[in-house]
């Protein structure tokens, strides 16, 4: 019997022929197949009526209810779960809807024409209704078994390390007792033990307009309080992200964190230097770009995981950079996604990082330049090496880089105002995102605003509006380069040093530039100084 057990974790069957065991592609083991710890956290199913929950059914998805009346009409057990009840307790429409059902992820992806079953990690189901960029995912999770560390089978590495460790198994933990495969089945009070959050852990369905809740979390809801299933510290080191994730739902809906919760973070933030790069990613963008920045970097501070956890965030929130200039920057940058958020507006990772890594390229890309490299290659190679140290290697670096880099070096192409340049830059695909960037440097002090005014104009007004401001600029870029040469004159070489540095050449130094160009360049309209300004 204990050889069947371990063939059947393993993936292997007993050959019909010879009766040894064969291996086969895996099927998750079931929670009778494997031992579950029968501990306190296994809840009691209470059916909470719509009288008490109050979930007003306007808020819900029609495809979520699809994807749950389908399920049900086929004989499983299907609710809507996590953090879409929660938001609908607090009477907010949830931005995502999940599924949780009794229904494998096979037998899913069998009712449903647009179905992809994904993930190793946890298999789950997109279940995809529409098409282009007008699609909606609804994600079904199958009802997972409840089982301790002690059950699992133990790999010495990580998801990289112990890949060919890993294939064939269904409850995989590493040395700290992180979770690196969680595909048992069990039935739907074990599935609401493992979760996180007590208010994370209710179902909802529509049908009957009951939630099922296992662990208070409908009073906790009602608490506003966050507070971890089970024993905190074990709950981490199953999945440190949760360390994170209990800032974010704190900043986020302004609950307070249990005490019992809140306790042990600071000791276990060692844990996450074990998660992957693209998912500690992954929690940072949805800090910074669920509409509660500024409240989520509070919490972090509040919870002493301001530093040393996200790389990036070290750049951006050092006490040296406080009294540079580069603090008000981010506190606008991180206001103004927030604003964008609160009113529907798309945001995206790209033009964040932008802002939050802007200061660290210019001061790279402005010591290559001192080394003698040209503007666009400084600033090429100075993204990748701010990448490598804040970023790390994570799926899509280098479509994000593409368009940082993009974003960066429109910003000089908004001091040339000429008819030619000005018309072709508003014509660029991501134009709003440059411009976007440059009226936060003009209200941080690090451009004119009278420049980031005239660009907003421009891009909007008519032809006739736009030979005006045209004709305007000219006179007033006439008149500031007279100015800005007398003014070199009078300083000396210093200030054209500095000038070049910064990566915006003096007057002297465009006049010498232009002296350079070789003999079949000339006529042609001048070179777009495209350092990153």
């Amino acid at each position: 019997m204990i050889k069947k057990f371990i063939d059947k974790l393993l993936g292997k069957s007993a050959s019909p022929v010879t009766g040894k065991a064969s291996a086969v592609p895996p099927t998750p083991a079931t929670a009778a197949e494997v031992p579950a710890l029968a501990g306190p956290v296994i809840g009691v199913r209470v059916e909470v009526p719509v009288s008490e929950h109050g979930i007003n059914p306007a808020l819900l998805d029609e495809r979520a209810i699809k994807v749950v009346t389908t399920l049900q009409d086929a004989g499983y057990e299907a609710y809507v779960v996590g953090g879409a009840v929660r938001d609908l307790l607090l009477g907010h429409r949830p931005k995502d809807f999940d599924v949780a059902t009794s229904a494998t992820p096979e037998q899913v992806k069998s009712l449903f024409r647009r179905a992809f079953i994904i993930g190793r990690r946890f298999r789950i189901v997109h279940v995809v209704h529409g098409r282009g960029r007008e699609h909606e995912v609804v994600e079904v999770s199958t009802f997972r078994a409840y089982l301790d560390a002690s059950a699992a089978e133990q790999v010495a590495g990580n998801e990289k390390t112990s890949k060919s460790e890993l294939a064939g198994k269904s409850h995989v933990v590493d040395a700290s007792g992180r979770v690196l495969r969680d595909n048992v089945w069990g039935p739907q009070d074990e599935d609401a033990a493992r979760r996180d959050f007590t208010v994370n852990a209710l179902y909802y369905d529509p049908r009957r307009q009951i939630v099922v809740d296992y662990h208070h979390g409908l009073a906790d809801a009602k608490k506003r309080l966050l507070r971890m299933i089970g024993d905190p510290v074990t709950r981490y080191r199953e999945d440190p992200v949760r360390i994170i994730r209990v800032v974010r739902f704190a900043a986020k809906l302004g609950f307070e964190i249990e005490p019992g919760t809140r306790k042990p973070i600071r000791a276990c933030a060692d844990l996450l230097a074990n998660v992957p790069a693209s998912r500690l990613f992954d929690e940072m963008i949805k800090l910074l770009q669920t509409g509660h920045s500024l409240a989520s970097l509070e919490e972090l501070r509040k919870q002493g995981l301001h530093k040393g956890i996200f790389p990036i965030l070290d750049a951006v929130l050092d006490d040296a950079h406080q009294h540079d200039g580069r603090e008000q920057f981010i506190q606008r940058a991180l206001a103004d996604t927030d604003r964008r958020v609160g009113e529907g507006k798309p945001v995206a990772p790209s033009y964040m990082l932008a802002c939050m890594l802007w200061h660290d390229v210019q001061r790279r890309a402005a010591q290559l330049r001192k080394q003698g490299e040209t503007p666009t290659p400084a600033m090429q190679q100075a993204t990748d090496a701010v990448f490598d140290a804040r970023v790390g290697d994570i799926s899509g670096r280098g479509k994000l880089a593409a368009d940082m880099r993009e974003i960066w070096l429109m910003q000089p192409r908004f001091e040339r105002r000429t008819p030619s340049s000005a018309l072709s830059l508003v014509e660029q695909p991501r134009f709003r995102a440059g411009f976007d960037f440059l009226r936060l440097r003009a209200e941080s002090g690090e451009a004119e605003l009278e420049l980031a005014r005239w660009w907003e104009t421009f891009s909007t007004a008519n032809d006739a509006t736009r030979e005006e401001l045209l004709t305007e600029a000219r006179v007033q870029d006439q008149a500031r380069r007279a100015a800005g040469g007398a003014a070199a004159a009078a300083r000396g070489p210093a200030a054209e040093s500095d000038a070049v540095a910064a990566g915006v050449p003096a007057p002297a130094a465009r006049k010498r530039r232009r002296r350079r160009k070789p003999a079949g360049e000339r006529g042609a309209a001048p070179a777009v100084d495209d350092s990153a300004g």
